[in-house]
């Protein structure tokens, strides 16, 4: 597996295809925010099912922030709308709803280390870890762009400090496809590699549709409310997945 010393987004469609045999196991997502999971994700998700495997989903952030001037959705009912969209979204790709938790954090203000809140945060994490000690744990990258991802990243490896498994690290990326972003030479123990979804795409694409709050028009009354593009959303159907990995 080739150790990344550019950022791999240069030469993506170039990258060493693994098969989902490959990971093993019970596995954990973790969301920053409602609908990463899926995009990022969904298709490991669908395949790892399809195989029996326990998929668990944690979601770190209460989605509140996507549109925060709509008057028809006012923060209770956008997270309640965007934690439906998820249920559906999961169930689609075979989860079941138990196996998905709302931690509710608030979105766009993650705590990081230096803030009061971190340490809550932390144990919060911890203790979910605990009670569910997953073989692999699928996070955002660490050098997202999105400060709520690098917090996420953050949060769940200081919460690992705690325990005594030591579980598969997987990093997914959302925000990172403009491949001059980001100091890819500090990550030259990175490892990036795709997985091959395309068995179960058309799954994932549904899965994805189900997030009609952030790939449609339905919240129209906030001129600053966030809607995914078409190119941002190229991103994540196609039949492969990427996935980066620390290989030190």
């Amino acid at each position: 597996m080739p150790i990344v010393s550019q950022s791999p987004l240069f030469n993506a469609a170039t990258l060493p295809v693994r098969s989902v045999n490959t990971i093993t196991g019970s596995a954990l997502i973790v969301a920053p925010h409602p609908d990463d999971e899926t995009l990022g994700c969904g298709g490991a998700i669908a395949l790892l099912r399809a195989l029996g495997y326990a998929v668990h989903v944690l979601v770190i952030s209460d989605g509140t922030m996507s549109h925060p001037r709509s008057l028809k959705y006012p923060a209770p009912q956008l997270q309640a709308l965007r934690e439906a969209e998820t249920l559906t979204a999961i169930s689609t790709l075979g989860v079941a709803h138990t196996n998905v938790t709302f931690l509710r954090l608030p979105d766009g203000s993650l705590p990081t280390a230096a803030l009061p809140g971190f340490r809550g945060a932390v144990m919060q994490c911890r203790t979910y870890l605990q009670a569910l000690l997953p073989e692999t744990i699928f996070l955002p990258w660490r050098s997202d762009p999105h400060p709520d991802h690098r917090a996420t990243w953050k949060l769940i490896r200081t919460a690992l400090v705690y325990l005594n498994n030591s579980p598969r690290i997987i990093e997914y990326p959302i925000w990172d496809w403009d491949p001059e972003q980001g100091d890819w030479a500090t990550f030259h123990h990175v490892a990036g590699w795709r997985l091959n979804i395309q068995a179960v795409l058309e799954t994932k694409l549904r899965a994805i549709a189900a997030y009609r709050s952030q790939t449609t028009n339905l919240i129209d009354d906030d001129p600053d409310g966030f809607q995914l593009t078409p190119e941002m959303l190229a991103n994540f159907t196609r039949p492969w997945e990427l996935y980066l990995e620390d290989m030190r």
